[in-house]
């Protein structure tokens, strides 16, 4: 964990200095591994995998961050196979969204270079809108103007260019949702961000409250209890300092791996195919394993599986588009397709996906909401082949 935390650390300050021009923001597979082959630095697996989850490459995200992190083979335990013969399986959207009417105020953390945990952020918006939850509060934001604009754009911030991490803020924005930032801006770190953070999340709560406030971070800023250096994360700030408790939610630990033998017994030995928790004697909520439990309750996100080269978890609420041999004609690989919502690419938006293709053959789809979108073709040298407008009915 601490390994994860100095690289999380790196990697903001690499981001925050570190600028590309938008050709380059969205590298194509050969050049992010062109620079892993020859960058020295100690995170370059952590840059490589952020920057595959950029360009929808959920598969290579997972393997090159595992590789940076020499992530080994989980050896189940008795206590695993004990806690799931006797807990009952529960959907994890459904049951948070239940929850939610009875609290204030929700955390649920993320890994930066997962961009199935956005897809799952995303897909609570609408039942906590109906709960009365009207804030979203975003570690990775920047921009104070994005609620006159409605959408993110590259200036954002640096997480938010990624495809999901855009459809979690236009999804937010077409609810009704306020989107706001709440990072630290002096620079600090540790104990010093932790509680930046959460002054700045009980200041805008002061400001404005007339609803409920979900608030979406990054690893360990979700703990209630002490950690480490820290003394409290973000969300143990937030308890003392607000004096509401709130409900927290980890979907880090029990997420898969690149392979099912490195993720944990949880992950890949189900049949579920959905987000979900474990109640124990319908009343225990499995949080954890370890004590002190440090959120209140740990959404196990299972094995994908695949369909045209992509999660088929990314289908949910979409529709599949494949490119047409028309489009593909007389072209030369890799192709880079992106896919802009109308009249967004013109304003520096972010993509709503992109894929890559690299043969003639590869069957691999984009997967889109209803709505027009504006498709781009770039070639190996990040040149524009082709432009032309589709429906999504």
């Amino acid at each position: 964990m601490q390994k994860i935390l100095l690289v999380t650390i790196f990697l903001v300050s690499y981001f925050n200095t570190f600028s590309q021009s938008e050709s380059e923001k969205y590298l194509l597979k050969k050049d992010i591994m062109n620079k892993l082959t020859t960058d020295s630095v100690s995170w370059k697996f952590q840059t490589a995998a952020v920057e595959y989850s950029f360009i929808g490459d959920y598969k290579a995200a997972l393997s090159t961050w595992d590789q940076g992190l020499s992530t080994k083979s989980y050896i189940p335990t008795q206590q695993d196979s004990t806690i799931l013969s006797i807990a009952n399986i529960v959907n994890a959207k459904d049951y948070i969204i239940n929850r939610a009417k009875d609290e204030q105020i929700i955390i649920i953390n993320e890994a930066h270079h997962n961009s199935r945990h956005r897809v799952f952020t995303a897909s609570l918006l609408e039942g906590l809108y109906q709960q009365g939850y009207r804030y979203l509060g975003l570690e990775a934001i920047w921009d104070t103007t994005i609620n006159n604009r409605a959408y993110a754009i590259q200036s954002s911030g640096y997480y938010t260019a990624e495809p999901e991490f855009g459809n979690m803020i236009h999804t937010a924005r077409s609810l009704g949702f306020i989107v706001f930032g709440y990072e630290a801006k002096g620079g600090e770190n540790g104990k010093e961000r932790e509680i930046a953070q959460a002054n700045n999340i009980k200041a805008f709560l002061d400001r404005n409250s007339d609803g409920k406030c979900l608030i979406h971070c990054g690893y360990d800023h979700v703990m209630e209890g002490e950690v480490r250096s820290w003394e409290k994360a973000m969300a143990g700030r937030i308890k003392e300092y607000t004096g509401i408790n709130p409900f927290t939610i980890d979907q880090v630990k029990f997420s898969e791996k690149s392979k099912a033998d490195y993720s944990h017994y949880f992950v890949y030995s189900t049949q579920e195919e959905k987000p979900f928790v474990l109640k124990i004697r319908d009343s225990l909520l499995f949080n954890g394993l370890t004590d002190p439990k440090q959120t209140d309750v740990t959404v196990i996100h299972p094995i994908s599986h695949y369909d045209k080269g992509r999660p088929k978890w990314m289908a949910e609420q979409r529709q599949e588009y494949l490119l047409s041999r028309v489009h593909l004609d007389k072209m030369n690989f890799p192709l880079q397709i992106l896919a802009y919502r109308k009249g967004e690419y013109q304003n520096n938006g972010i993509p709503a996906d992109i894929i890559e293709i690299e043969t003639s053959d590869e069957n691999k789809a984009l997967y889109l909401e209803k709505g027009k979108y504006e498709i781009i073709l770039r070639n190996g040298r990040y040149e524009i082949l082709k432009q032309f407008d589709i429906n999504i009915n």
